[in-house]
């Protein structure tokens, strides 16, 4: 049960969104931007992005809802994305998206765990200055909305297929033009 009054039936960051639209707009504006304009990071790139880091932050409804997404655009399945969370060095992903993702997970701890060598290492992978920056924005929004999810303590349907079948529907709407309501 969510610590304010949120309205019902609506899991993760949902709820808090319908509770206070005009932050929603914003929010999901900025989500917009990140992860689905064009960018040379795909789409499925930059939502394991995300998924990874809520993975870090512990944020059940965020990992498995940007899973989902992420698994429908690289067209994999939720295991292939459970192993990036688990040990991406180990997946065979990019070495630029592994570059990436270090970054990533230094940004989540804080943003001057990011060490030169990191950004060294994803340029020599191909990274481009824009990417690394997106990478860096990603990962500190994503800390922000897994800490909004988990901070008013809102529920989490605990079927994974749930986030598995979303997946689809929010890849093809986008973070714009949803219904928080469904």
């Amino acid at each position: 049960m969510a610590y304010i009054n949120l309205p019902e039936g609506l899991p993760g960051i949902r709820g808090p969104m319908a509770f206070r639209p005009e932050t929603a707009k914003p929010l999901n504006e900025l989500a917009e931007v990140l992860l689905r304009t064009d960018n040379s990071l795909t789409r499925g790139e930059r939502e394991l992005i995300a998924t990874y880091v809520s993975s870090l932050n512990d944020c059940f409804f965020c990992q498995n809802s940007h899973g989902g997404i992420a698994q429908h655009y690289l067209q994999c399945d939720m295991k292939y994305i459970d192993e990036v969370k688990k040990d991406f060095e180990a997946t065979q992903i990019p070495a630029k998206l592994k570059g990436l993702l270090s970054i990533a997970a230094s940004v989540q701890k804080g943003g001057k765990h990011v060490t030169p060598e990191q950004i060294s290492k994803a340029k020599e992978s191909g990274a481009t200055d824009r990417e690394i920056h997106d990478t860096v924005l990603i990962a500190a929004a994503f800390c922000m909305f897994n800490r909004y999810v988990d901070g008013l303590g809102t529920w989490a349907p605990q079927d994974r297929e749930f986030y598995v079948k979303r997946g689809k529907q929010r890849a093809e709407e986008g973070y714009l033009h949803f219904d928080l309501y469904k």
